[in-house]
């Protein structure tokens, strides 16, 4: 067996800058389709910023607007209702002709009755407006006749009157009676502030209280309302 000899065996080893060399002079070179293939499969940078989405903008795509909430909620109602009004419909149509008669009937009676009750309103508040209107033209004649029933007063307390003319004097007293006017306003009564006009305070001695003495004017009143006062003079406690 032959010795090992460390300095002929590195003479034998080939030399490592002369590998390499031949190692690329034998690799084969990259072709045109090769290189544009790998082109293709590596994105660039513009396509990646293009296809991968911002964060802000997927979160602004992904969150639901408030309008389209509403929209969405409108659109919920809108179809809740629609089921509503069909299943009334189909209640409707599954009735039976007396059902729908019946059903009918009812609501003719409630209109009739609803129409029956804004008529009755209406003709009580006629009523009163006419019954109004009809004691403002009572008082408007009063009124405009004061002077002459004042006169025919006095004629009957200062002289006597013939019996033409008491007759007269009684139509007219009998005409306003019918319309609700009344007279009032006696000698001797007590003194009310609410339907007397005192033009005069006269002292007595005898009086223990304010009492009518004499009276000037009749009042006249329709009912509670006073249309004059009674103008008249009072006698009154001399303390």
């Amino acid at each position: 067996m032959a010795e090992f000899n460390k300095d002929d065996y590195l003479k034998d080893l080939p030399d490592p800058d002369d590998a390499r060399d031949t190692a690329a002079s034998s690799a084969p070179a990259d072709t045109p389709a090769d290189a544009a293939a790998a082109k293709q499969s590596a994105p660039s940078d513009e396509s990646a910023k293009t296809s991968a989405p911002s964060s802000a903008e997927s979160a602004q795509t992904s969150a639901p607007s408030d309008e389209g909430a509403g929209a969405a909620n409108a659109a919920t109602e809108g179809e809740t209702s629609g089921k509503t009004d069909a299943a009334g419909k189909d209640s409707d149509n599954t009735l039976t002709p007396l059902g729908q008669a019946k059903k009918e009937a009812a609501d003719y009676l409630e209109a009739l009755q609803r129409e029956r009750a804004e008529f009755i309103n209406y003709r009580n508040r006629a009523k009163k407006e006419q019954e109004r209107f009809r004691q403002h033209g009572i008082i408007d004649v009063l009124t405009a006749l004061l002077p002459a029933l004042d006169d025919i007063d006095r004629i009957r307390a200062n002289s006597e009157m013939d019996d033409s003319f008491k007759a007269v004097a009684a139509k007219i007293d009998k005409a306003f009676e019918k319309f609700g006017v009344e007279k009032f306003g006696e000698a001797g009564e007590d003194f009310d502030p609410t339907k007397h006009d005192a033009i005069l305070h006269k002292p007595d001695a005898s009086a223990e209280k304010e009492t009518v003495d004499t009276v000037v004017e009749a009042g006249y009143r329709i009912g509670d309302r006073v249309i004059r006062a009674a103008r008249v003079v009072v006698s009154s406690p001399q303390n």
